[in-house]
């Protein structure tokens, strides 16, 4: 009976049968989380470890079948792992391999030249959030004032049972797609430690969260969740996926051809959106991305936020759509990869192998590696040019003092930023070369013109500036 409506509803909405499953998956999560309220909410930690992962792999079995034992296997070795190298560096590096090799076994495997929903979708997030545990752990034994604020947070003085694995990594509406989050916070959540909104007057001293503060917040996160859908939906009807590649594409103007790239990538991205969105409104009504309370006493659910929408859709630079797209991937990223490379001695090196570290994370298309490879370029260029014009105080004030100029600036920096934002991201829509590589040809390579010849258009520019400032101090 299932199938019947959901493959009514997939032809309804011109979306696949597995995409309509996986957004009816993430949304169970909401009866789930009533009924965790009412039953087990700030009660017996390991009955709710037991409910989180029942609930967890049941979904799991019902997108995956069989193919769940795939998930379980992850989190039984890994648990043993743990249990028997505990929290030391053997531990971790055991846990990334495995979690790695596992991963990518899975990518080998069911491989094909599209996107497909399919086991390996949760086993990526599931492998972050294993890696990120056995560091946690690991963390936890290091002492204190060797560990950076971030890490104290999340770090874990027990190892941790083979119930709360299991539940941390099918946490409902959290384990298909994300969002990331730390032990730390799922175990404060179960046992309603460090959460300070509404003291229970329960002998036991915890503190719980007002349902009808989380409750109400989470249904708008999942009500702007269903307007991205509906906003894909508009826009991928007008922008195809595959219109990139259609004979008539190259019939346009070039620049033409280069905003279209923008606008398709913009719309493209909003799929992400919109799930991501479903995603943290049933966190949210669980009341695990509590945050702590603003001066007025007003409590945030920013948590686990993924995307800030604000900035992800006003942003002008590419590094607006870094901080507002993808954010807890790319706060774990930045913890537990980035910040570790800081024995190479350089920042371009953290940032390359990083990129690198999500590429492979993400596949063994070529893809992936151009997408990453651009954003490792752009971001340089965007960052050093930055360097250089805020040294510029001529410009900066006349740019200031004329409104006009604002204005044109703003517009500009949008659309170029909107352009090859678009253009980084073909090459992980498309995935294979021989696709990517019609789209670029039609535009002429030219991002990868502007940005790979940036390091010699940035030595023209700063011998220009230095020049000008001598000649004016002769």
């Amino acid at each position: 009976m299932s199938g019947g409506i959901l493959s009514s509803l997939s032809h309804s909405l011109n979306m696949s049968e597995a995409a309509i499953r996986l957004t009816f998956s993430i949304l169970l999560g909401v009866p789930i989380a009533l009924l965790h309220r009412l039953t087990l909410y700030g009660k017996c930690p390991k009955c709710q470890h037991i409910f989180f992962m029942t609930c967890g792999f049941l979904i799991c079995t019902w997108n995956y079948g069989f193919q769940t034992i795939h998930s379980v296997t992850t989190i039984y070795v890994t648990y043993l792992i743990l249990k028997r190298f505990g929290g030391t560096k053997l531990s971790v590096f055991l846990t990334f391999v495995f979690t790695m090799g596992y991963l990518l076994y899975g990518y080998y495997e069911t491989s094909t030249q599209s996107y497909d929903i399919k086991w390996t979708m949760p086993q990526c997030v599931l492998t972050l959030r294993l890696i990120g545990l056995a560091y946690s752990l690991m963390d936890g034994q290091t002492p204190g004032e060797k560990l950076s604020v971030p890490q104290k947070k999340v770090a874990l003085k027990e190892k941790p049972t083979f119930y709360e694995i299991a539940a941390y990594t099918y946490f409902p509406g959290a384990f298909l797609v994300g969002p990331q989050f730390s032990m730390k916070r799922y175990l404060d959540y179960v046992h309603g430690r460090d959460i300070t909104h509404v003291r229970d007057s329960s002998s036991d001293g915890k503190y719980l969260i007002k349902f009808r503060d989380c409750f109400l917040y989470g249904i708008f996160r999942i009500f702007i969740g269903f307007v991205y859908i509906v906003l894909y939906i508009i826009g991928t009807n007008y922008v195809p996926h595959d219109c990139l590649l259609s004979d008539d594409y190259r019939q346009y103007n070039f620049f033409i051809r280069l905003f279209l790239i923008g606008v398709w990538g913009h719309f493209h991205l909003y799929k992400y959106v919109c799930i991501w969105l479903l995603a943290e409104g049933v966190c949210t009504m669980f009341g695990l991305t509590f945050n702590g309370e603003e001066k007025s006493g007003k409590p945030t659910w920013n948590g686990c936020e993924n995307v800030r929408l604000l900035q992800f859709e006003t942003g002008i630079t590419f590094n607006d759509y870094v901080m507002s797209f993808n954010i807890n991937t790319n706060t774990w990223c930045a913890e537990y990869i980035y910040k570790r490379l800081k024995f190479m001695g350089s920042k371009v090196y953290s940032q390359f192998f990083t990129l690198l570290f999500l590429s492979i994370w993400h596949g063994f298309h070529s893809g992936y590696y151009m997408c990453f490879f651009l954003e490792f370029i752009i971001i340089y260029a965007e960052k050093d040019l930055t360097e250089i014009l805020e040294k510029q105080e001529k410009i900066k004030r006349l740019i200031e003092r004329r409104l006009e100029l604002r204005i044109l600036t703003w517009i500009f920096m949008k659309v170029f930023s909107l352009i090859f934002m678009g253009y980084a991201l073909v090459g992980f829509m498309f995935l294979s070369y021989s696709r990517y590589h019609k789209v670029y040809s039609a535009v002429y390579y030219c991002g990868h013109i502007i940005f790979m010849s940036y390091p010699i258009v940035a030595i023209l520019l700063k011998k220009f500036f230095f020049l000008n400032s001598q000649a004016k101090i002769d």
